[in-house]
């Protein structure tokens, strides 16, 4: 049988042939819960009587919500997800490691793997060929408890985009090309499957920033193929012995199939409140903006911060706009330190916060003024995403980010490129 990725994957995890619209019983990898929602995962298991993981060290408690702790609520949740974790002989992530998708991909994620979290962009995981996807706290208290879940194996979309990206295009303008064109329910409970010569010829911070949006069509897993550029960074993470190539064959069969010719994308953002709501930065261009932020789990890299760096090497942020930088994890703060990256963001005038979802989150510092305008590298923008209902957020990628910081309006990164 010709099957998608999804199916592949699915199939030899459970050890049989499975297809789109399966009912499948299949073990987990790695199961997590963070600091907003971790407390309610553990009260499901009280409830159901599961007094420890059935695999401690499948299981991952990461704090990264609320970094450091705003209030002694937070501060106090935060201690009984840590006290469970040593009690149980769980993983733990400490508050400043970082970002729990981030974490997932420089600690654990790898090709074949079923990952479940307590949060929807699990599926970040599926840049490096894992079937990563977003539960619940009952089922992911379920599956911490058995060590097994329940998934329907999903239909799945094919997005392939072939070509060259131009220069100031990156990543994050093609994801919100694509879910501009699917609209933020196209993919509900189907599996994106990214593929053709430009998706090949990405980094894997890219990659990631592709299967991490995939969510924001409703897609229930955003997967590319294994390949070198996934060998590569297993090995670079010491992870090496654990690659696999994981492809869909020739001749699966897909509900649907967009193609993208790379050279025709622009850079691109999404205005307020649905992330399907694009413009070019062309047709945005002139919008003032408020406050800039450079972070989350789909552009808080040291790539991204590196991108920003460049641009803003020698500038001076507006004054009229404040800029929030939030490394992706500790590693990237540290990568940034030594290259002098955070040197240059902070001389042009950043504020740098300490690594975790900072302002995406919007229940801690950051929070925009009422009527205020927030362009942000994350990955939503419903009304009050980031914190607050009467301000209105836009995404964009750190470059375009970068060069409105600069300008204090909405501006084409092409032009400093």
């Amino acid at each position: 049988m010709n099957k998608t990725l999804s199916e592949k994957i699915l199939s030899r995890k459970v050890g049989k042939d499975v297809s789109a619209g399966e009912i499948i019983v299949t073990d987990v990898d790695y199961m997590f819960a963070h600091d907003a929602s971790g407390p309610l995962t553990i009260d499901q298991l009280r409830t159901m009587g599961i007094q420890k993981p059935a695999y401690p060290d499948k299981t991952i408690i990461i704090i990264d919500h609320a970094v450091p702790s705003p209030n002694k609520t937070i501060s106090n949740n935060q201690e009984k997800l840590r006290k469970w974790a040593i009690k149980t002989g769980s993983r733990f992530s400490e508050a400043g490691r970082g970002i729990c998708h981030q974490v997932l991909a420089e600690d654990y994620a790898s090709p074949g793997q079923i990952i479940l979290g307590t949060d929807s962009h699990t599926v970040t995981a599926g840049a490096l060929a894992a079937f990563g996807t977003g539960m619940g706290a009952t089922d992911v208290a379920v599956a911490i408890g058995l060590g097994k879940t329940w998934l329907r194996v999903p239909e799945t979309i094919m997005i392939k985009l072939d070509g060259d990206l131009p220069t100031g295009v990156y990543s994050k303008d093609a994801m919100l090309t694509f879910i501009g064109k699917l609209t933020m329910e196209g993919a509900t409970y189907k599996a994106l499957e990214f593929s053709g010569s430009a998706i090949n010829n990405m980094r894997m911070d890219e990659r990631l920033t592709l299967s991490n949006m995939a969510v924001e069509a409703g897609a229930k897993v955003g997967l590319i193929s294994s390949d070198e550029t996934t060998k590569k960074y297993l090995e670079s993470r010491g992870r090496g012995e654990f690659f696999q190539k994981i492809m869909p064959d020739k001749k699966a069969e897909y509900t649907e199939t967009l193609k993208f010719d790379a050279s025709e994308i622009e850079p691109t953002i999404a205005f307020p409140d649905t992330v399907d709501n694009i413009k070019t930065v062309s047709e945005a261009a002139g919008t003032e903006i408020q406050e800039v932020f450079i972070g989350s789990c789909t552009n808080g890299r040291i790539e991204d911060l590196r991108i920003a760096a460049d641009i803003l090497k020698g500038k001076k942020v507006n004054p009229n706009t404040k800029l929030i930088v939030t490394p992706a994890s500790r590693e990237t703060l540290l990568l940034a330190v030594q290259d002098l990256t955070l040197q240059t963001l902070i001389e042009s005038g950043a504020t740098v916060t300490p690594p975790g979802c900072g302002v995406c989150f919007g229940a801690l510092g950051g929070v925009p003024a009422d009527g205020d305008r927030i362009l942000t590298t994350s990955n939503r923008n419903f009304k009050g995403r980031t914190g607050n209902p009467l301000s209105g957020t836009y995404l964009a990628s750190p470059a375009t980010a970068a060069v409105t910081a600069i300008k204090g309006e909405i501006a084409d990164p092409r032009e400093m490129l």
